[in-house]
């Protein structure tokens, strides 16, 4: 079962799922699944939001393949389940509670590239509309000043009228 070939296959996984939430974030959330992903835009009221339901659908097929993979004993495709799990693991650790704080903590990350997977973020959240806005990746996002440049030169999207929350998105910039 533990194989480096298995190991190899976990890490793909991994980064792969990285191109895979952004296409799917990009052309999906932000496409034809709006109104799921659109809940995520707006206020939460409390634990859950329609959104939840993209994780729902990433988990079925890494369910799904871990099973069949240890029924059938072709461990490539429990490798590969354990994969796609792992980078819903690594999203819901960065996304849901360092970035969104859906578990309350205190961590404040002072790292360069945690502050920065984080204002990319908030700077997607910047724009109130399905388009417009920038930073669909997750693990990876581009310079902070490279998208303040994309959002300022689309002018697509309606800006939040919140200035608190124009302030917390481009916060600390300079890092």
């Amino acid at each position: 079962m533990l194989s480096w070939t298995g190991v190899g296959i976990f890490f793909g996984a991994v980064a792969v799922m990285e191109i895979v939430a952004y296409v799917a974030h990009r052309w999906v959330m932000h496409g034809f699944l709006w109104s799921l992903h659109k809940s995520h835009h707006e206020p939460r009221e409390g634990m859950f939001e329609k959104n939840d339901w993209f994780a729902v659908m990433g988990a079925v097929p890494s369910i799904a393949l871990i099973l069949y993979g240890s029924i059938t004993e072709q461990w490539s495709f429990w490798w590969l389940g354990m994969g796609i799990t792992a980078y819903g693991a690594i999203y819901f650790g960065f996304h849901d509670i360092l970035v969104h704080r859906r578990i309350r903590h205190s961590m404040n990350p002072q790292g360069r590239y945690l502050k920065r997977i984080i204002q990319a973020h908030r700077l997607h959240h910047v724009v109130e509309l399905k388009q417009g806005t920038v930073s669909f990746g997750f693990l990876y996002a581009p310079p902070v000043r490279d998208l303040l440049a994309q959002l300022e030169a689309s002018g697509a999207g309606k800006l939040r009228s919140n200035k608190l929350a124009r302030d917390m998105a481009v916060k600390e910039v300079e890092v």
